[in-house]
């Protein structure tokens, strides 16, 4: 099995420090965010094995953020082309995995974060299903399982949904 962490970036500034959008920070909201989804992570035993964050400043700021409370900082790949991807650029990259591990975050940003779990859960929980349709806002955190040993197996309808979290579900969202 593959478990599948995919988050939306914590919420960022509109205003850019002249860095364009790329260099937007995180919003104080957000930078509360970051580090309260990633004790639920920790809490939940959602620690993955790899990190993939887009090399966007506020997707970067919000690892940064989850990390605080982790016991370990798992390998992190720092992706430009992960900035404005597409969702299939999403899913190939997924698939581009290691088979030996067993878990990945992805960290990036709308809409793609959000169509690419669309795009892989077939099946799980249709509450949550129906409310990451609905929005999949800042630091919203989909958890899929696809019974597959390779991550090349990756497709659409190939996970379960088993979880989509939002900062406002936790206590001090």
């Amino acid at each position: 099995m593959k478990r599948i962490l995919l988050l939306r970036h914590a919420q960022s500034s509109h205003e850019n420090d002249g860095g364009g959008d790329f260099a937007r920070r995180l919003t104080p909201r957000g930078e509360g965010a970051a580090p309260l989804m990633g004790r639920h992570m920790a809490a939940a035993g959602r620690i993955p094995e790899r990190v993939v964050v887009s090399a966007a400043r506020r997707a970067r700021d919000t690892v940064e953020g989850l990390w605080r409370d982790w016991p370990t900082r798992p390998p992190t790949l720092v992706e430009g082309e992960l900035y404005g991807a597409a969702p299939g650029e999403l899913m190939s990259r997924l698939r581009g995995l290691p088979d030996g591990e067993a878990s990945v975050l992805l960290v990036g940003h709308n809409p793609a974060i959000q169509q690419t779990a669309l795009d892989l859960a077939g099946s799980g929980d249709g509450e949550a299903y129906a409310a990451m349709r609905a929005k999949f806002p800042t630091a919203a955190l989909a958890v899929l399982d696809a019974e597959v040993e390779r991550w090349t197996n990756l497709g659409p309808g190939c996970a379960k949904l088993t979880a989509f979290v939002r900062p406002r579900d936790l206590e001090g969202g």
